[in-house]
């Protein structure tokens, strides 16, 4: 525990899967913190966006990293660029690590905590792995002393490994796999991750160590999803197609799970390499409260985290999640050629209830109308690259700006009044999504409901390409928003029960 005069910890990677979980716990335990971000608005969203400081900027723009660094005493890096390219991630890990490395010494901050990767194992090593490795080195190549953590998947509610096993055993019951399901691996619960990055600001002897943590289970990919299928009830088979290559593969898991071929290719070629703690001994001397736990445990954990519907985090929290876009896209502009569709209609619904309705749209409650064809696009933009039609949101009803949802990113919410959401696949251009409301009388008892969907087309591709899809997009858009608003009208006042609402989008959807 910190003393009377707690300690200012800096936690970079704040809006991602374990920074995410990992700040409320420093504030439980009484320290300081800030939070190194890039958008100050998904960080408010949080529930304790309220407790930290927030120090805006980007760790690959060097001249932003110092003002964050000021009367710091220890720097948490979870910083990674997974999601930005293959081509261009472990450039982007060296740049970041680099400047925050400099910055750290100049402030003349105690000590960085680094959570990284195990070191892969095998000949065809993993591009992703050893960029993890090589940012360790980076940070570890100045005077601040570093500890480093090196762990395999991690096992959580919405982290990015529970979701590809969750997914493709629940949705697969003869599991067609490659050879990287047979490939030792050594998974930790993210409840250990947590305590073992919170232990280590109080054992200073920690410092300048590389520690390696996992679970008590050594296990195949095949061996974690039979242990979830047994935990859930399901029986599975797994078939080996030793032939299917990391490309394949990816394409593969594109098509059953929220992870895109751009996440998945590097991914599955970790998944490749054999990552087994092998000096456990380490990390038991050093962290002994720390206690890990089995996988089975850590399944069952996140599942009940998972099943109460209150997810902290998911694995594409971070904006390194999503597909690269330059600066201009993060905000919506008005120029000439930008293309608009405004559509309005006008519900017997209160406007909050009118509000609440739309925040459902997308993951398991789908559009409401032509759900194939959205998740035609959505394979389509996998096959080209894109993030595809990831089918999930964090939470079934509440929403923070930075959300994803199926292929869009929550951009604006106003509660009770506007949500934008931006498409993330591959356009020759930009798009967004937006739903206003507004009551039309005195009473509120009546709602008018604004879908605009706005479109910057990038050249002659752009235009081309809106004016080919403008009439299918007429066609879903319109559908979607005179089903809504049926949704809403069929909604009582008293809020009845999510379930019974699911059967009434399931109906809807049949029409």
């Amino acid at each position: 525990m910190p003393d009377s005069s707690p300690q200012t910890i800096l936690v970079t990677g704040a809006t991602g899967y374990v920074g995410g979980r990992l700040v409320p716990c420093l504030l439980r335990e009484g320290y300081s913190v800030r939070c190194f971000v890039r958008d100050a608005d998904r960080l408010r969203a949080q529930p304790w966006g309220d407790r930290v400081e927030v120090a805006v900027g980007d760790a690959l723009e060097a001249d932003t990293v110092p003002p964050a660094m000021t009367d710091v005493d220890a720097v948490y890096y979870l910083i990674h660029s997974l999601g930005s390219g293959e081509d261009t991630f472990a450039d982007r890990d060296r740049r970041a690590a680099t400047n925050v490395r400099t910055a750290a010494e100049e402030a003349g901050v105690d000590r960085i905590i680094y959570l990284g990767g195990m070191r892969p194992k095998g000949e065809q090593q993993s591009k992703h792995l050893k960029s993890r490795i090589e940012t360790g080195v980076v940070l570890r190549d100045g005077s601040v002393p570093v500890t480093e953590f090196r762990a395999a998947q991690i096992v959580g509610s919405g982290s990015l490994s529970f979701e590809l096993v969750r997914y493709l055993t629940e949705r697969v019951p003869l599991m067609v796999c490659p050879r990287w399901v047979h490939t030792p691996t050594q998974p930790i619960a993210v409840r250990n991750v947590l305590q073992y990055l919170i232990a280590a600001l109080d054992h200073p002897e920690s410092a300048e160590e590389i520690v390696e943590i996992g679970g008590t289970d050594v296990l195949t990919y095949a061996e974690m999803f039979q242990i979830y299928a047994a935990v859930r009830g399901l029986r599975r088979w797994v078939v080996n197609v030793p032939f299917l290559t990391p490309r394949l593969s990816s394409h593969w898991v594109g098509l059953v799970t929220p992870v895109s071929n751009g996440i998945a290719r590097p991914l599955i070629e970790g998944l490749d390499n054999e990552v087994v703690v092998e000096n456990a001994e380490k990390a038991q001397r050093l962290f002994p409260e720390v206690e890990p736990m089995a996988f089975e445990a850590a399944v069952r954990l996140a599942l009940r985290r998972a099943e109460s519907d209150v997810l902290p985090t998911v694995w594409n929290s971070a904006v390194s999640s999503a597909p690269p876009v330059s600066a201009e896209a993060a905000t919506l502009d008005t120029t000439e050629g930008l293309y608009r569709e405004v559509r309005t209609t006008t519900v017997d619904a209160p406007s909050e209830l009118a509000f609440d309705t739309i925040a459902r749209l997308g993951g398991d409650t789908g559009w409401l109308y032509g759900n194939g064809l959205w998740r035609l696009r959505g394979w389509i933009d996998q096959l080209l690259g894109g993030v595809g039609f990831r089918q999930g949101r964090r939470h079934e009803v509440h929403l923070r700006i930075g959300d994803a949802i199926d292929f869009w990113r929550v951009e604006a919410l106003d509660p009770g009044r506007l949500l934008r959401l931006r498409a993330e696949m591959r356009l020759p251009g930009r798009a967004w999504l937006q739903f206003e409301v507004s009551p039309t009388d005195e009473e509120e008892s009546r709602t008018r409901i604004t879908q605009t969907v706005f479109f910057e087309p990038k050249g002659l591709g752009g235009t081309v390409y809106w004016n080919v899809v403008r009439p299918l997009h007429g066609l879903l858009f319109r559908g979607l928003l005179r089903r809504l608003g049926t949704w809403i009208e069929e909604r009582s006042p008293e809020q009845p029960s999510f379930a019974a609402e699911h059967s009434s989008v399931a109906e809807l959807q049949k029409e």
